[in-house]
């Protein structure tokens, strides 16, 4: 009976080593997984060279047009180049930088808008005249700040478009 019993724990054991040197680790099934994961989701980009390009058929414009400096492109690299994404994120943080400075302009020249009273003395009208033309001042500057605010506005979209992310185009 001892002897049955040793030959069948020997066997087990070099059964339990045979079946362990056979078969996979952990680590490689796990490894394999990933491998596939990666495959199924990521799709190979394919590079364009100027080989790939169809030739030009048609002359280029030589007129050019002037745009303001803070307007909005409507196309844009794609969202992988971060060069691009760099680009957009400087031109929306010029974009909101000129806001603040319009903004404080515009609080300063308000808090500097004092009509004469009553009990002026001399020169009432010319500098009550000179707080009126504050006044218009800063209705021109706060109509120059809603422009610049939509120009923020579709530079973010844009840049939305373009495929950026949230970093780039929010504050």
């Amino acid at each position: 009976m001892r002897m049955s019993f040793k030959v069948a724990a020997l066997f087990g054991v070099v059964l339990f080593f045979w079946a362990g040197s056979y078969g996979q680790s952990l680590g490689d099934v796990a490894r394999e997984q990933r491998q596939k994961q990666t495959k199924d989701t990521h799709t190979e980009r394919k590079v364009l060279t100027n080989e790939d390009l169809p030739a030009r058929t048609e002359p280029e414009s030589t007129t050019s047009v002037r745009t303001d400096e803070h307007e909005a492109t409507p196309a844009a690299p794609a969202s992988n180049d971060i060069h691009a994404a760099e680009q957009w994120k400087t031109k929306i943080e010029t974009q909101r930088n000129s806001i603040t400075t319009l903004r404080s302009q515009i609080d300063k020249l308000n808090s500097s808008i004092h009509f004469a009273g009553p009990n002026c003395v001399a020169n009432c009208v010319q500098y009550n005249e000179r707080q009126i033309h504050k006044q218009d001042e800063v209705e021109q500057m706060q109509k120059q700040l809603d422009q610049q605010k939509k120009q923020l506005e579709d530079m973010q979209e844009s840049a939305r478009k373009a495929g950026l992310g949230s970093s780039v185009y929010e504050p």
